[in-house]
């Protein structure tokens, strides 16, 4: 049986590095490659990405865009890893759990977006809620979340690891404050939100990697709003059949009276591929809590890439 060919243009690279380290060793697929001192030669990269089945782009948005522009090879296809082309409806969503049909797109495209890792938790919260009417569309929605020093790339992770970097290094920070974050387009399209939600990002650098995502929904303003009744039990069942029997995507048992001492980490899910959905009910304060827990670098990033690639060239989960 021949082998399935993929090239990891900027495999150096945080997550680069992850999805190689997921591939090796696998039977059924052949990593090309292009040595240390070429890997930014125009003609060397052309030749890769014109070569392999599949090419999988991890660059920031404007080289993603350049080696997008140097396949010419019908037959190759396309994971991309940045934010380019995640709201493009030439491109195919790689959630895969976003609806019954998403795994099939994936399936048959021939250029997939991989997910955000903030907007991957986010709009696995939403998006089912969205679609049966239990959040109006109009709704407006606050997206609490936070990462592990990771997910800011390899500047970042030198400024944590260095401990140099004064306030920004700091146990934790708040950023996106403008409201301008990257991911924003994305969470708004794919979550159904008429509106982009309002989010607040944050990093630590007392941890690698890890991610918590909180949204916080009052009931009585969503019963006043849809005319219907709406309660922990129906967001909990809601989320659960969505997400019923997908691999990766995990609904715990509804959270009812939490004692004081209750604690959720964003390290839950560290060196996993899988995604953990809560929802916590507080009845005397009519509030839920809902919460998305999964590694930025996992499900996050290069766990979702494998999962993509796998789709995108038929081959076996492992």
């Amino acid at each position: 049986m021949s082998k399935s060919t993929i090239y990891i243009d900027g495999e150096a690279g945080t997550t680069g590095l992850e999805i190689r380290k997921r591939l090796e060793g696998r039977n059924d697929i052949e990593i090309l490659s292009i040595e240390a001192d070429k890997r930014k030669d125009h003609a060397a990269r052309k030749k890769r990405l014109n070569e392999c089945d599949l090419a999988i782009l991890c660059l920031p948005d404007d080289a993603a865009r350049e080696a997008v522009a140097l396949i010419d090879n019908p037959r190759t296809r396309v994971l991309d890893a940045s934010t380019a082309f995640r709201t493009d409806p030439d491109w195919v969503y790689g959630f895969p759990e976003l609806t019954q049909t998403q795994a099939d797109k994936i399936g048959d495209a021939k250029r997939v977006s991989n997910p955000g890792c903030y907007p991957t938790g986010a709009i696995a919260l939403l998006r089912p809620l969205v679609d049966a009417g239990a959040i109006p569309a109009s709704f407006g929605v606050t997206v609490n979340a936070i990462s592990g020093y990771s997910g800011g790339g390899k500047e970042l992770i030198a400024l944590c690891e260095s401990r140099t970097g004064g306030d920004r290094s700091a146990a934790f920070c708040l950023y996106g404050l403008d409201q301008k974050h990257k991911h924003l387009p994305e969470m708004k399209l794919y979550s159904g939100l008429h509106d982009e939600p309002i989010f607040l990002p944050s990093y630590s650098s007392a941890f690698y990697r890890g991610m918590l995502i909180t949204i916080a929904l009052r009931l009585r303003d969503l019963n006043r709003i849809t005319g219907k009744l709406v309660d922990d039990e129906t967001i909990h069942l809601l989320l659960a059949e969505r997400y019923a029997g997908q691999a990766h995507v995990k609904v715990e048992p509804l959270q009812r009276g939490l004692e004081k001492t209750y604690v959720l980490t964003p390290l839950a899910q560290n060196e996993t591929d899988n995604l953990q959905l809560r929802v916590f009910s507080n009845e005397d304060k009519e509030t839920i809590i809902l919460t998305a827990c999964l590694d930025n670098l996992g499900k996050g990033a290069s766990g979702a890439a494998v999962q993509n690639a796998e789709l995108m060239l038929g081959l076996a989960a492992r």
